[in-house]
């Protein structure tokens, strides 16, 4: 279910209109939208909270955005922007979609929503206790964002209980083949990269040639299964037969937002949706 909410909520961060919005309230160039639109829902954060909840990101690249961000926008501002500039992308992706379509997706992929846990879940709970939205590409991003921020938690718990630190975690993904702006994007340098490199392969989960190792293989399977199994339980609640239509529903609106993400993406998204 991840490959078909994952790109309704990402608009937030490759379309032109979802940019435009950010900057219409003060937070101008890239990161300065990303940091305060996603952290916005924990209120006026300073960085270590989101360096532990982000995960990926250096500390230095967090500490250079939070808190300064709040000085040009509240996390209320920044919150009516991250929406305003998601529907606005979504309205523009899926105009052929029939007023129908879009409210009854809303109202299944709102109802998974709902039965997210929030125990251990702080972006999660977070997104989660915001105010309902009202209409329905509205309802559709917001109840995207919690399930997505939701699944996230998991996956950093995941990776905790599997020994790996951020830096770690994305020289594998680099070295089983992930675009490196997922490292050079996050502030990390040269330096820890090396470093976290000769601790994977110190641990045998990359080759001296700096491949990835059956061992490291298994060790991320692991990492993604416990990731997946975390995050099932609103797929539990929402049941197969709505489950199936969900997929269905979302399907085209899938399709349309992979239009605006880039190949090669930091997010891990395939390029192409698989047949369930």
């Amino acid at each position: 279910m991840w490959t078909y909410y994952e790109p309704l909520h990402v608009v937030t961060y490759f379309h032109p209109r979802a940019r435009a919005a950010f900057e219409a309230v003060g937070l101008r160039g890239y990161w300065r939208g990303y940091f305060a639109g996603r952290a916005a829902p924990l209120g006026a954060t300073g960085p270590a909270p989101v360096v532990a909840t982000f995960f990926s990101f250096a500390p230095a690249m967090v500490e250079r955005a939070l808190p300064a961000v709040w000085q040009l926008a509240s996390p209320e501002e920044a919150l009516r922007a991250r929406l305003t500039g998601a529907v606005q992308a979504l309205a523009e992706l899926t105009y052929e979609l029939p007023e129908e379509h879009l409210v009854e997706a809303a109202d299944l992929l709102e109802a998974a929503a709902g039965a997210v846990e929030p125990g251990g879940r702080v972006l999660g709970a977070a997104n989660a206790a915001l105010a309902l939205a009202e209409y329905p590409l509205a309802r559709l991003w917001q109840a995207a964002t919690t399930l997505r921020e939701h699944r996230g938690d998991g996956h950093v718990a995941a990776l905790v209980a599997a020994g790996l630190d951020p830096v770690e975690t994305l020289a594998f993904k680099i070295a089983d083949g992930m675009a490196p702006i997922m490292l050079t994007g996050r502030g990390w340098t040269e330096e820890q990269w090396h470093a976290a490199r000769d601790r994977l392969v110190g641990r045998g989960w990359l080759t001296p040639e700096g491949k990835p190792s059956e061992a490291g293989r298994a060790g991320f399977r692991a990492v993604e299964e416990a990731t997946d199994a975390a995050a099932a339980h609103p797929w539990r609640a929402l049941g197969a037969e709505r489950v199936a239509r969900l997929r269905e529903l979302l399907d085209p609106l899938a399709r349309r937002c992979h239009t605006v993400i880039p190949p090669g993406n930091p997010i891990g998204l395939p390029t192409l949706l698989t047949e369930a």
